[in-house]
């Protein structure tokens, strides 16, 4: 036994302080007594003093928690999404927390109780005590999602994106989400989900909403819907979530293989121009600035370099000597296009230039001298 507690207590500690979850009692105007929440900090949030991470707001917390925190840890950890705080908020009674009239379809009594909370109390406590960006995400499930489709309806919705997963939509949902979502003055993602073994009742409402807002032709409105084979009421959760979050987040992640040659490489536009819109649509969308990743520098170049766009090419290298100082990458991209330029003694000097810089995206002191070399033997320089 006394070697068992020391483990067992080494697992905890690795647990709590890996993922930071916290349990935490949020006072509340609305109900008698504080309202439990768990809370997952981002891996970055005790170093990075400045930034400020998008919330994402899980109803049934008791067990949506875990599955969207782990993907939201995983997808951040590989950059495929921006480091979010988690927040899974724990029901008692989720009848009580989702009561709707049966008269209007709109939240009453504790329901209604429990809409202000989420929207005022657990949002003025989450500004007060945590750094958060203007993005946030809201997800739920059955009785849950069709809740969370309450904050869409505002005049000024509350939520980015909202993941349903198998909502049990009141009668006059549907119709109510069609009206708001045809002219949306911000931009809304929102991703609903259902399964070829779901609830019936919950699966023709599910496709019958999928059929409206598959029609709607909104700009600002990005929709998304899988109907996974072989998936139930509660499995179809944990095909979902990592889903929905590859989906909404797909603007951050890093430039793919796919999306250098079906894309990038068929732009009738400038691939700089279109590497610059990417992270000004990141920090538009999620309220982050963000350094534009090695990988995604080199992907532009190489688009540039298959176009012969070597003016493009020179302000590639202006931009990433601007984001990556004393390193070799934009050195390497400014000479390569001084070369395609037709200058060759201005790229023969940035070359050099370039030898004594930390090497980044594998550009080397060595790799550096052998361009230069070619240059000195093709042109007989000294």
């Amino acid at each position: 036994m006394k070697r068992i507690i020391p483990t067992l207590l080494l697992l905890f500690c690795f647990g709590a302080s890996h993922g930071q979850v916290e349990y935490i009692e949020i006072p509340s105007a609305k109900f008698d007594a504080p309202r439990k929440v768990k809370l997952q900090l981002p891996r970055s949030y005790n170093d990075k003093k400045d930034k400020k991470y998008p919330v994402i707001i899980v109803l049934d917390g008791n067990y949506l928690f875990e599955p969207v925190a782990g993907n939201v840890d995983y997808f951040s950890y590989w950059e495929d999404m921006p480091e979010a705080i988690v927040i899974g908020v724990l029901h008692d009674d989720r009848q009580a927390d989702t009561a709707y009239s049966e008269d209007t379809d709109l939240p009453t009594g504790s329901g209604a109780a429990f809409f202000e909370f989420i929207g005022m109390d657990l949002y003025s406590w989450l500004a007060k005590n945590y750094r958060i960006s203007n993005f946030n995400m809201i997800v739920g499930h059955d009785l849950t999602a069709n809740f969370a489709n309450y904050y869409l309806l505002k005049e000024v919705p509350l939520f980015n994106a909202y993941i349903s997963l198998s909502p049990d939509l009141v009668p006059e949902m549907a119709e109510w989400l069609t009206t708001t979502l045809t002219n949306m003055d911000r931009k809304i993602f929102y991703y609903q989900a259902t399964g070829s073994d779901d609830i019936e009742s919950l699966r023709e409402g599910v496709k019958t909403l999928d059929t409206r807002l598959e029609q709607l032709q909104d700009a600002n409105f990005k929709y998304y819907f899988d109907d996974f084979e072989g998936a139930n009421h509660y499995t179809l959760a944990a095909r979902a979530i990592p889903n929905a979050i590859e989906k909404v987040f797909s603007v951050f992640k890093p430039i793919s293989k796919q999306e250098y040659e079906d894309v990038i490489l068929k732009l009738d536009s400038s691939p700089y121009e279109y590497l610059v819109e990417k992270y000004q649509t990141i920090e538009d969308l999620f309220d982050l600035t963000e350094t534009i990743r090695v990988n995604d520098f080199i992907a532009i170049s190489q688009a540039l370099e298959q176009k012969s766009d070597w003016e493009e090419l020179l302000k590639l290298g202006k931009l990433a000597q601007k984001q990556y100082p004393g390193t070799t990458m934009g050195y390497y991209f400014t000479a390569l296009s001084q070369e395609g330029l037709g200058e060759p003694k201005k790229a023969l000097r940035t070359y050099q230039s370039a030898f004594p810089m930390n090497e980044l995206g594998g550009i080397s002191e060595d790799f550096l001298m052998m361009k230069a070399e070619a240059i000195k033997r093709d042109f007989g320089y000294n």
